[in-house]
């Protein structure tokens, strides 16, 4: 199987934004400065339920008026234009790989698109061991749906891994 890995061809963003505690103070500013069909995965697991149901609608809206996609990580129930982590008919699914076993039920589940990770060394799970660029064009070569990089990037290394969708915490905040 041949990954969908170029943005032109495929309905899904070739830039992610994912969210939590350390960038939630500068979202709305990195959603203005992403291009236009870009994408928001909304974590944001320490605020208590209402208040991160409010973040979400808020941060919905922005990304809507952007033109980009929000897709929430947890609760199906709400509305969302994707779910990460989770299937929900008629709404984006992505799921997230670290490993061949983990894309082969990516595959199987029918998600969208795959989160494939850790990439590079990332403050998120200091001191985890990183794919690397080789390992991941390998495992991204296992995908049926487009892979998105994740871990440690930022512009420059996703021009230096060459590859055209990624997400960042840190590297689009």
């Amino acid at each position: 199987m041949r990954p969908r890995q170029t943005p032109s061809t495929d309905p899904l963003s070739a830039l992610w934004l994912i969210s939590d505690a350390r960038n939630d103070a500068v979202l709305e500013r990195a959603l203005a400065r992403l291009p236009r069909g870009s994408g928001l995965v909304f974590r944001h697991y320490h605020l208590p339920p209402a208040k991160r149901r409010a973040r979400f609608a808020a941060l919905r809206r922005l990304c809507h008026a952007h033109g980009h996609m929000a897709v929430l990580a947890g609760d199906a129930r709400w509305p969302a234009d994707g779910h990460y982590g989770a299937r929900v008919p008629g709404r984006t699914y992505l799921a997230t790989a670290h490993s061949a076993r983990e894309i082969a039920r990516a595959n199987l589940a029918g998600a969208d698109a795959v989160l494939l990770s850790p990439v590079f060394p990332t403050r998120s799970h200091p001191g985890v061991a990183t794919l690397g660029p080789v390992r991941f064009r390998l495992l991204a070569r296992l995908s049926a749906v487009p892979v998105i990089a994740l871990g440690g990037m930022d512009a420059r290394r996703a021009r230096r891994l060459r590859w055209p969708c990624w997400a960042a915490i840190d590297g689009l905040s």
